[in-house]
């Protein structure tokens, strides 16, 4: 269970406004970016209750995605605390990858051998959030959901999830993320193959 302090909601607060500062919707929709942090959270408060946890869950997008003149590791550091922003950076992707394939490899490889255990419940729940919405999305568009993403292919979506599972697995991450992500990756493989 969430509970809900002053921290928790000034990070909230935080997050909502560096996002939206950054012009920010989900990916092919005009739904407020925010929607994706609290829904990470929520998924993350099932098997922590962690404050530091929770608040990476809710600022774990804004290094990679918003311009550090919005709001930066600095700021973070200041107002968060070391603990936050070393967990949000162990789930940040590289920004000097340019290419997609690239930056996701760079990813696991980080996140399966270096990234810290509260890292690990920040990204299963990150990806189980994602890939809810990627399926809820498809059920509506059809496979013209895939030209939103930079590969345009859902086998590398498919490529991608199946690989996060595997680390999450190997860093034996709370068994309830593990089952979540499982059964989303099952029903993206048979959209994938049926596509």
């Amino acid at each position: 269970m969430i509970n809900y302090t002053e921290r928790l909601d000034g990070a909230l607060r935080k997050a909502a406004w560096a996002h939206e500062k950054a012009e920010q919707h989900r990916k092919g929709s005009d739904i407020p970016y925010i929607i994706h942090p609290v829904g990470v959270m929520i998924i993350a408060s099932n098997v922590t209750d962690d404050e530091d946890i929770l608040i990476a869950c809710l600022m774990h997008d804004v290094l990679e995605d918003v311009d550090s003149s919005i709001y930066s590791e600095t700021d973070m550091r200041k107002e968060l605390g070391n603990r936050v922003v070393s967990i949000v950076l162990d789930v940040t992707k590289d920004s000097e990858e340019k290419d997609w394939h690239a930056r996701s490899k760079a990813y696991l490889h980080h996140l399966e051998p270096e990234a810290c255990n509260e890292a690990v419940i920040v990204s299963s729940s990150d990806k189980i959030h994602n890939l809810k919405s990627i399926l809820t999305d498809h059920a509506i568009q059809g496979d013209d959901l895939w030209q939103r993403f930079t590969t345009k292919n859902s086998s590398d979506q498919l490529w991608w999830y199946e690989s996060i599972l595997s680390v999450i697995i190997k860093r034996k991450a709370p068994t309830s993320l593990i089952e979540g992500l499982a059964k989303e990756v099952e029903t993206l493989r048979l959209k994938v193959a049926t596509s």
